[in-house]
């Protein structure tokens, strides 16, 4: 079941304007924006100053299919005020539709180019999420890589649910911490989703990062540099994590490469089905309603 969107906690939000026009395509009915990290930034920035509560996305492969399955996770990444390519199979995806200079806007380049603008501008930062080991570790980094950033908020949800009330007490304290961006490390399609219950409750931009977290804490190895342009970091990850890691791979590329194929040439999910502002929606779950 989807989480309930939810009434501010941060006291009254600044009315939200009009979604900036964007440079989007459908990827089988998940829209991705095209950037580069230099917009990207600069838009977080500009939201963080505001203080608005924004939330942006990070898809892969994994995320694409996640959506297409899940109408709940589909909503969740078509409300979202931004979009970005974390993978190079969608930079490929973007081209094939039209999007001849799209290129990648990887999560933890991404994470860590935010970070250095926070704390060129001044703007508290959180963390919510990861285990309390990666946490700690994470926030230790960063404080060493930026002794002027603030880091005013930081925790580790336990693995399950959060009853209605728990959650009330852990949004208080971020909203009282001052942090305006949070960095969610959820893991798709969990930080989608709470990103999208929580818009207008956190007086944040939040980011979703998932495995962000473990690679600047160093507990999670990165794939070789000259592996990403190739597009296999997959296989690097599948190597180093393969219990938690082949069902996912198994499940989600062959059939991305198979339904993406089709969408291509005409026979499936139509190019239009979610340009345009957010909340339009294709894929099976939004037609069967699951």
């Amino acid at each position: 079941m989807e989480p309930a969107l939810l009434q501010p906690l941060c006291g009254a939000l600044p009315e939200r304007p009009a979604p900036i026009a964007r440079r989007r395509r459908s990827i089988l009915g998940c829209p991705v924006d095209c950037v580069e990290y230099g917009e990207a930034v600069a838009r977080v920035v500009e939201w963080a100053r505001r203080g608005e509560s924004r939330y942006v996305c990070a898809v892969c492969v994994h995320t694409v299919m996640e959506a297409y399955g899940s109408a709940a996770v589909g909503r969740a990444v078509a409300g979202a005020d931004l979009v970005t390519p974390d993978g190079m199979p969608l930079v490929w995806g973007l081209r094939l539709l039209g999007a001849r200079r799209a290129s990648r806007v990887y999560g933890p380049d991404l994470m860590a180019l935010v970070l250095a603008a926070a704390e060129r501008e001044g703007l508290p930062v959180g963390f919510y999420g990861g285990a309390p080991e990666t946490l700690g570790k994470l926030v230790d980094a960063v404080r060493r890589r930026h002794p002027a950033l603030e880091v005013a908020y930081a925790w580790s949800p336990p693995f399950r649910p959060l009853r209605p009330e728990e959650d009330e007490e852990v949004i208080r304290p971020i909203c009282s911490s001052g942090a305006r961006i949070l960095f969610v490390g959820l893991g798709a399609p969990k930080q989608e989703l709470w990103m999208h219950a929580h818009r207008g409750r956190i007086r944040a931009v939040m980011l979703g990062v998932g495995a962000a977290f473990d690679f600047l804490a160093g507990t999670k190895r990165q794939a070789p540099r000259w592996l990403m342009p190739l597009g296999l970091e997959w296989l690097f990850r599948l190597a180093a994590e393969p219990g938690r890691l082949w069902k996912r791979y198994l499940k989600h590329n062959p059939r991305f490469v198979v339904l993406f194929a089709g969408q291509v040439l005409g026979r499936s999910v139509k190019d239009s089905c979610s340009f345009g502002e957010p909340g339009s929606l294709c894929g099976p779950g939004a037609r069967t309603g699951r």
